[in-house]
């Protein structure tokens, strides 16, 4: 069972909540700063990053670390942030992790909540591409923050609950740590200080 389902206790409330997903390869303080404006531009309770353990898009990624490695990393990551959580909810799902899917077992277990799926600028001009893509549109509401060198325009999609939510753009991505790791470079100002010591498996 999901850890975040196992330690369910206060969250029987019902809340609105913000989900925030990707692969975490390795989480870095741009992650933080989205959930932290979220929290504030969209009035949620909470943001739950879903640590995806098999992306669709990222299917055969030779340098993506082991599940529990980035779930560790994302749980250490959050420490402290308090209405910013960390789950392993898909880990428990079938693989790849479909968004539709997660949603449709999170509207079963959490039938209390409001969700509010968070997407990365990137994503959101292939979202049309995404499995179930207007039923979630149609089902769900999304919010969009904006990526560097994304155009935030939405596809082809009609109808739905879409809000553009403007977060500080900070120019770091995962693949670029990554990179940097492996050359040897430091990353302490671009990782949360808790999980500074966590890096191994990325370098």
């Amino acid at each position: 069972m999901p850890e975040y389902i196992k330690g369910v206790g206060n969250r029987c409330r019902k809340m609105k909540v913000g989900l925030f997903g990707g692969s975490f390869n390795p989480i870095h303080n741009g992650h933080i700063a989205i959930g932290r404006t979220m929290l504030r531009a969209l009035s949620l309770d909470e943001v739950w990053y879903m640590v995806s353990p098999e992306n669709p898009w990222k299917h055969g990624a030779d340098d993506l670390a082991p599940e529990d490695v980035r779930y560790a990393t994302v749980k250490a990551a959050l420490m402290g942030e308090g209405r910013l959580v960390a789950s392993d909810y898909e880990f428990h799902l079938p693989k790849p992790s479909y968004t539709w899917n997660t949603l449709q077992h999170l509207e079963r277990d959490y039938p209390q909540h409001q969700f509010v799926l968070i997407v990365g600028g990137d994503n959101w001009q292939r979202f049309s591409h995404w499995a179930h893509a207007d039923e979630i549109v149609q089902r769900y509401d999304i919010a969009v923050f904006p990526r560097s060198g994304a155009e935030q325009s939405a596809p082809s999609i009609q109808g739905g609950n879409i809000t553009i939510v403007h977060v500080p753009l900070i120019n770091i991505t995962s693949t670029q740590i990554r990179q940097m790791l492996r050359n040897g470079k430091d990353v302490s100002q671009l990782v949360p200080s808790a999980i500074r010591d966590m890096l191994t498996p990325w370098m």
